[in-house]
């Protein structure tokens, strides 16, 4: 119970009211003046009582999901918070020591940086050996151009049965998020280009997907793997208890926050500009440094599982709290240990009250633990190899060069601390007047084969682990079979392969949650302006009948391996055309090598119209296809064809007439279909009634397949369609038979007009012969094509196995010459002793 006494009025000539104004406003005063979780009671001495409850207040004021309930809590709360979380995160830091000393080590091999050594000796050779940039550089070029095009990174699926309003509802996704992230969302290509340089030094970097409310739009951010800590003994972002982004924030940045209710508005202090030792590694590599002027906040944003007192979890039965902890995000500043802001991060629709996650983690290799594995790790001690060899090679042509060595006591040479300039002859005082007893130079020794060799085979192997050593195809044999070139390409690529399948599947869990945050925050219709034209997305379009994925193929990672794909599919496609779309296989190509505008190169083929007689004539001579269509008169179409079939080019040409025929063939098939039609339309409309009914049933069938096979109801449906079905195709039988009597009896009025001429006949007899011996020459092109094939399949196996055996051999060379090196070597340091 508090009490708040009024100010003392300034003293004024009162005027007394009656006694029965008095009366009322005692009544007054008995009652009331608030209803609530606050009351306000006033007092007989002109003085009020406030009394309320603290848990009321909390939770009437709680009761947004987006709201700071850090201005709720009381300061001692907020303190103990922040200094458990502030130890926690150390904790959590000191776990990872290890790693982060290998990953700052391991920066200093990018050689970004020229060392100036003076050991062993002064001006010694600090450069250091480019294998790891290059597979950095070349990973970073490759990763950039096939997971991120100019068109945009996104495609779209739809998910089950597919129709027009799913497929309109795909594209619109489709183009939107495209828009969205390389015309509105401005800092995710220049940022996904620093991820994937970052991702194959460390191992792992992260991207954050929010709304941010300073920009009023979603965004997508980089986050190196320095600035997100995690337990010791997390194994993945799903399971973790905690998560800790370390933020850096301007003094500006953070007062925009303040201003607009994001943070609470505390008084920091002065911000104390801590940075970690991969940072400051960085910024030496990059030639940087911190300003004293620079006042950057270093925030600690954590989202981890809290029981707040005020805000438990409750029983919905009991009414008591269960202790369970719930998520909640918790902003805080590291040096003063000052909670920003408390919000929950858990839908409140949402009964199991599950932790909204945020983060996507991208990997390089899997790790043992939470990060993974980059190319510090895994070559780093390649690289060190390299660059100490490369170093030795380059110091040992130094001295050889500059020569050092001793000289007699005495001996004076005038400019002696200058070096010699070409063309030069300098005075010089022996005593003993001879020269060659007055210096001794030492005997260093030439730039070491052996060891040029030796660093030739480690930079070679950090190569091969990078898959940054390029198969030049055109240097192969062009002859080679077909399965060949794939074969040396996908040797080649296994480790590239597997890395770009872990890009693919969390590029897909970032779009989705991207497409969470639009779901979320956009209007129900939010119209947009592209190139050209207007288009609109429906708030609606973001749920779970459309599967958002990466445009990119998670089995194809480079263009060339695209391109000798679809080499290989159009040679298969080409030994065989009859049974392949040249079509297809020629778009594919050409859509491999990137051609734009492929159908003014290829137009795509037209398809077959229903035309007159005529005009398929002039198909027939044209070796173009053409096909029946019903409601034709096909009586009409096949006394034109059989007048064809009568001319001397007709009657000579094999592949025109089986054009024809074929053709008369479809008229018969489909007036014999139409006649059925017509005679049965009474069974043709049960059948449609029996379909409808059996929908439903077909349905339940599919949850309980068993139940429904022994329905009596499904089989007696399933025997009357049945039964129907086999009568008319009967029927269509008896009328195709009848048709084809009477067009044989046509095709020999037409025939034999000219049979009875001898030289027609011999022609006749030739045609037959010709195509007997054309089929002959198919048969055995087919068993030729298939021998072919057995040949190849046979001739890959012998590539592979002879590429394994030259890679052993070149090893084994490889060795016996560094052995016969290292034997000359000590020969010849044994003849120098002796």
């Amino acid at each position: 119970m508090a009490e708040i006494d009024k100010v003392s009025p300034t003293r004024s000539k009162l005027q007394l009211p009656d006694i029965e104004e008095l009366a009322q406003d005692v009544d007054i005063l008995e009652e009331p003046t608030n209803k609530g979780p606050v009351e306000i009671n006033p007092t007989e001495d002109g003085g009020v009582e406030i009394d309320f409850d603290p848990a009321a207040v909390i939770a009437q004021s709680g009761d947004d999901p987006r709201a700071n309930l850090a201005e709720l809590l009381e300061e001692d709360i907020l303190s103990s918070l922040g200094s458990t979380l502030q130890n926690e995160y150390q904790d959590n830091k000191s776990s990872r020591e290890d790693w982060e000393q290998a990953y700052t080590k391991g920066l200093d091999l990018l050689g970004f940086k020229y060392e100036n050594r003076t050991e062993p000796f002064a001006g010694a050779s600090g450069a250091t050996h480019p294998v790891l940039a290059e597979a950095v550089t070349q990973f970073q070029a490759l990763a950039y151009k096939e997971l991120l095009p100019a068109g945009g990174p996104v495609r779209t699926k739809v998910v089950g049965k597919i129709d027009d309003v799913k497929q309109a509802q795909a594209d619109r996704v489709k183009e939107f998020m495209n828009y969205q992230i390389m015309c509105e969302m401005e800092e995710y290509e220049p940022e996904f280009d620093q991820m994937l340089f970052n991702l194959p030094l460390a191992g792992s970097t992260f991207k954050k997907v929010y709304y941010d409310e300073t920009i009023g739009r979603c965004v997508s951010k980089f986050v190196p793997a320095e600035d997100l800590v995690v337990p010791y003994n997390s194994t993945s972002l799903e399971d973790t208890d905690s998560i800790i982004h370390v933020l850096k924030m301007s003094e500006n940045d953070l007062i925009k926050n303040q201003v607009n209710g994001f943070y609470r508005d505390i008084d920091l202090g002065t911000p104390a500009n801590l940075e970690d030792k991969i940072q400051e590694k960085k910024n030496d590599l990059e030639g940087v440094s911190t300003s004293v002027t620079d006042e950057v906040y270093t925030l600690l944003e954590c989202h981890v599982n809290l029981d707040l007192e005020g805000f438990e979890d409750i029983n919905l039965e009991t009414g008591e709290p269960t202790g369970i902890k719930l998520p909640y995000i918790v902003t805080l500043e590291e040096s003063s240990m000052d909670v920003l802001s408390i919000r929950r991060n858990y839908n409140p629709q949402d009964p199991l009250r599950k932790r909204q996650n945020y983060f996507v983690h991208f990997k390089f290799l899997p790790g043992l633990g939470f990060y993974g594995f980059g190319l510090i790790h895994m070559i780093g001690g390649l690289s060190r190899t390299a660059t100490a060899a490369l170093r030795q090679l380059l110091d040992a042509g130094t001295l050889s060069n500059l020569p050092a060595g001793f000289k007699m006591r005495g001996i004076r040479v005038r400019d002696e601390a200058q070096p010699l300039q070409p063309g030069e002859f300098r005075d010089v005082d022996a005593p003993g007047g001879n020269l060659n007893d007055a210096f001794k130079i030492l005997p260093f020794k030439e730039p070491s084969q052996t060891l040029l060799a030796l660093m030739g085979q480690v930079v070679q192997a950090g190569q091969r682990f990078a898959s940054i050593a390029d198969m030049q195809v055109g240097d192969g044999n062009q002859s080679a079979a077909v399965g060949t070139t794939v074969a040396l390409l996908e040797r080649g690529s296994r480790v590239m392969s597997a890395i770009h399948k872990r890009l693919y599947a969390s590029m897909k869990r970032e779009f989705m949650l991207l497409a969470n945050c639009f779901a979320t925050y956009l209007p129900p219709i939010y119209p947009y302006d592209v190139v050209g034209g207007e288009r609109q997305i429906k708030q609606t379009d973001f749920d779970q009948r459309v599967d958002i994925i990466p445009i990119a193929d998670p089995n194809i990672f480079s263009q060339t391996q695209r391109i000798s794909v679809a080499q290989t599919q159009l040679q298969m496609a080409m030994s065989n055309p009859q049974m392949h779309n040249l079509y297809t296989a020629y778009h594919d190509m050409y859509e491999a090598l990137g051609v734009k505008d492929i159908d003014t190169l290829l137009p795509p083929p037209q398809q077959p119209q229903a035309v007159d007689p005529g005009q398929e004539h002039i198909a027939a001579l044209s070796s173009k296809p053409f096909q029946a269509f019903p409601g034709q008169d096909h009586t009409a179409h096949m006394k034109a064809h059989l007048n064809f079939m009568g001319t001397m080019m007709v009657r000579t040409n094999p592949q025109i007439l089986a054009a024809v025929q074929k053709n008369i063939m479809e008229h018969i098939s489909l007036m014999a279909q139409e006649q059925v039609q017509l005679e049965f339309k009474d069974e043709i409309a049960q059948l449609q009634q029996l379909s409808q009914q059996m929908a439903p049933i077909l349905q339940q069938q599919q949850l309980n397949p068993a139940a429904m096979q022994q329905n009596p109801q499904v089989m007696q449906m399933q025997q009357q369609q049945q039964m129907l079905n086999e009568q008319m195709e009967s029927r269509k039988a008896v009328l195709v038979a009848e048709t084809m009597a009477e067009y044989l009896t046509e095709e020999k009025k037409v025939l034999n007009t000219l049979g009875n001429d001898p030289l027609l006949q011999l022609k006749a007899d030739e045609l037959q012969l010709k195509a007997r011996e054309e089929a002959r020459k198919k048969e055995e092109a087919e068993d030729k094509l298939a021998m072919e094939n057995l040949k190849l399949m046979q001739a890959r196996e012998l590539t592979e196995d002879k590429l394994q055996q030259d890679d052993e051999h070149a090893k084994l060379r490889a060795s016996v010459s560094l052995a016969k090196d290292g034997i000359k070597e000590m020969k010849a340091t044994v003849k120098g002793v002796n």
